[in-house]
């Protein structure tokens, strides 16, 4: 281990927990460490709506070393910010996306060359016709960086289809738009259009055709590691949270 390394693991928190468990409270599917409630950073407790998505943070818990490095836990700082932020702010974060969605990244094509012009619209075609087929909204393209306003009607389209009833599901929705850049590859994935990782190669299409035209930096590619972590954490999230009515009020849970 490098001496930067060994300095950046020296500040982290230790370890204080033997066991990471879920329990059911009156919150839903809380994360217990050594029995006691793991809180977030605004000292609500971490409980999760569904026992699948519970696991899958208290695994992040358990898969810890000697010290606790967050950014090694995706899932528990999504779930964080959707807990202390999302839940409060709902309409806010909804309405980020659309705004998003307003100058979305699939939009905007380059001039040339020809080979990123074909590269753009075999990845991007497809979310915009995802967006005309299941939201019902038409978008209107541009070449360069010229903005390009968008119809009232195609961003009220994104806006009813923002859910906001779900804090954990419009947190992974959030963080996904941010990530490509693009409201419409999140809403695809988020409806399973598409794949994270089909999302994200439609998201990276100029970052990797400008690596491929002057070559791999490293820095670079450590960032976008680093960024499709979060981004598939992101989409598993928005899986793991959902839920189903059921008879009664109750609710489904994948396990």
């Amino acid at each position: 281990m490098s001496d930067g390394a060994k300095a950046a693991t020296a500040s982290l928190p230790k370890r204080f927990y033997k066991e990471a468990q879920v329990i059911v409270t009156a919150e839903g599917f809380a994360i217990a460490l050594d029995g006691r409630h793991a809180r977030t950073p605004a000292r609500a407790p971490l409980a999760l709506p569904t026992a699948a998505l519970a696991e899958a943070v208290a695994e992040e818990w358990r898969a810890q070393g000697e010290a606790i490095d967050p950014s090694t836990m995706p899932l528990t700082r999504l779930a964080n910010v959707a807990i202390d932020g999302v839940a409060q702010e709902a309409e806010a974060v909804a309405a980020e996306i659309v705004k998003y969605a307003g100058s979305d990244l699939v939009c905007y094509r380059a001039e040339g060359p020809e080979r990123l012009v074909a590269r753009q619209s075999e990845l991007w075609d497809p979310v915009l016709a995802f967006a005309r087929e299941e939201l019902g909204a038409r978008f209107m393209l541009a070449e360069g960086v010229m903005f390009v306003g968008q119809p009232e009607e195609t961003l009220a389209a994104v806006d009813r289809a923002t859910p906001r009833d779900d804090p954990f599901v419009l947190a992974a929705l959030s963080t996904m738009t941010t990530l490509t850049g693009s409201a419409l590859i999140a809403l695809g994935v988020l409806r399973g259009r598409f794949t994270a990782a089909a999302a994200w190669e439609a998201a990276e299409v100029d970052e990797a055709w400008n690596a491929e035209l002057w070559g791999a930096d490293s820095e670079a590619e450590a960032r976008r590691a680093l960024r499709w972590r979060d981004m598939a954490a992101a989409a598993r999230m928005a899986a793991l949270a959902r839920t189903s009515p059921l008879p009664g009020g109750e609710r489904s849970v994948r396990r």
